[in-house]
């Protein structure tokens, strides 16, 4: 079987299955929802624009059964009502992606009070409340939660002191819902490096440009991220592929997180 027809193999095998991605009308969320749609997913967008949403599913794959659904995941009456109403209508749950969130620079001191509650409020509330939202329907069919961390939720950034916290927190509730629910579903965490996946990103790491010299300089690959590179190992650990894995925190950096921060010395 040739990598094409493994591929079609796979979207056959994911038909009937039911995804929730959050924060899915913009930047890294929309490429991870049309992967879903890709593999044949019927695939649920939430966010809290409709415009926005629908914007992201006309972009979306031919053929891709996707859906808007406003929601804020920080709003826990909110959120359940919404995770019940998708498992009613579509009469499953298999995968929530836990993607929403919120990243304003600053240190502790520079940070505003409102976007320290902000930041905190969809990063570490949004995961939480989404995920035992979920968790009744996951229960159901053996389903999986995939959480998207950060690098800068394993290493620290300059000036991104309430983000590098949040997204820590992340981190170890992967690892606290793992051994809690992995008798029922397994829970795992993406944590993408810098990816190309809005505009403004794009603008400032533009080739040439000095801040992409030193960024290539600081990654081993030697460039950033593309979104659907985070996307596709979302879909894998989504899958039936990674049946047994559990607890897993796969760092999407280009080798970033391999480095000690030194400079190379001997260059």
């Amino acid at each position: 079987m040739n990598e094409q027809s493994d591929h079609q193999h796979d979207n056959r095998k994911q038909n009937g299955r039911v995804a929730v991605i959050t924060g899915a009308g913009g930047g890294l969320g929309v490429h991870i929802a049309h992967r879903f749609a890709a593999d044949g997913y019927t695939t649920v967008l939430v966010g809290r624009t409709e415009s926005t949403l629908r914007r992201a599913i006309e972009r979306g794959p031919d053929g891709g059964d996707m859906h808007p659904w406003v929601g804020d995941v920080s709003d826990l009456a909110a959120i359940t009502a919404l995770m019940d109403v998708v498992a009613e209508r579509y009469g499953r749950l298999d995968v929530l992606v836990n993607n929403a969130g919120l990243a304003q620079p600053g240190t502790v001191e520079s940070t505003s009070e409102d976007a320290y509650r902000a930041m905190m409020s969809v990063n570490v509330d949004g995961l939480f409340f989404a995920s035992r939202a979920a968790l009744p329907h996951l229960r159901t069919v053996g389903g999986c939660i995939v959480n998207i961390g950060s690098v800068g939720g394993v290493r620290g950034d300059w000036s991104q002191a309430t983000y590098n916290a949040a997204k820590g927190a992340v981190a170890n509730l992967t690892n606290a819902m793992a051994l809690d629910h992995g008798r029922e579903i397994r829970v795992n965490a993406v944590h993408p490096g810098v990816t190309t996946s809005h505009e403004a990103i794009r603008t400032a790491l533009a080739e040439g440009t000095p801040l992409r010299d030193r960024f290539d300089d600081r990654v081993p690959m030697g460039r950033p991220g593309d979104p659907a590179e985070v996307a596709a190992v979302v879909a894998f650990l989504a899958g039936f592929g990674a049946s047994y894995v559990n607890g897993a925190h796969i760092a999407v950096d280009g080798g970033l997180t391999a480095s000690n921060g030194q400079t190379d010395l001997y260059r």
